[in-house]
């Protein structure tokens, strides 16, 4: 493993660089549960809002342009041949358990999903190639830099940008999995997911194995939704 150096120290602005997109990407989560009004008929408008998703993630890319020179976990594309095969079939796994672990007591209600099909049930592919690019290129990046690159070292140091990810305790990988987990509607293959690229960061040393990780996986889910219907996982 590749010794980890930082002679970067953790101030504020550096947990707000990676915290803003995350926060703001919640935020437009929030936005799509209390919109539309009530009283307002909900065809157009709910057509409208799937365009919402487009909106909140060019507001995450240009979040995470405009803190850029704080990712230090990322100025460096550290990930070998053999960390990305380890980090492509670890996804594939986590893609796997995904959409096997959805009994109801491993989630949270029902979920609507995103369903980017039009009025005559074709598939928008404007609306479906959004939504993947998203989840599998943009959120891994945003979630990473958010639970793997801050919180599971805060957990371990207010100073975490001098905490190397092999000096992660389990402690911190748990409390770190449990969180993500409960950030999604499948809670209990969240927490699964948390703990594989937790490990993985901290096996690898390298965010950007994470990263990888998490979009294959996101990037599996989409093409099989497209392709078996099952909208509710989206």
């Amino acid at each position: 493993m590749k010794p980890y150096t930082s002679t970067v120290v953790a101030v504020p602005g550096h947990a707000a660089a990676r915290i803003l997109p995350f926060a703001a990407y919640m935020a437009f989560m929030v936005l799509a549960d209390v919109w539309p009004a009530p009283g307002v008929a909900g065809g157009a408008v709910q057509a409208d809002l799937r365009w919402l998703y487009g909106v909140k993630i060019a507001a995450v890319v240009a979040l995470l342009w405009a803190c850029r020179r704080h990712y230090v976990e990322l100025a460096r594309l550290d990930v070998t041949l053999r960390g990305a095969a380890v980090a492509t079939a670890l996804g594939l796994l986590v893609f796997m358990l995904w959409i096997k672990l959805d009994a109801g007591w491993m989630r949270f209600g029902v979920a609507a999903g995103f369903d980017p099909r039009d009025a005559a049930g074709a598939i928008d592919w404007r609306l479906a190639l959004i939504r993947i690019a998203g989840a599998a290129l943009v959120v891994p990046i945003m979630e990473e830099l958010f639970w793997r690159a801050l919180v599971l070292r805060w957990l371990e140091s207010a100073d975490f940008l001098a905490v190397a990810p092999a000096r992660v305790g389990i402690r911190a990988v748990f409390i770190g999995a449990l969180l993500f987990g409960v950030e999604h509607q499948l809670w209990f293959a969240g927490i699964l997911a948390g703990m594989a690229y937790s490990m993985l960061y901290l096996r690898s040393g390298s965010l950007w194995a994470a990263i990888l990780a998490h979009g294959v996986t996101n990037g599996a889910l989409g093409i099989w939704v497209l392709t078996t219907g099952h909208w509710h996982y989206w």
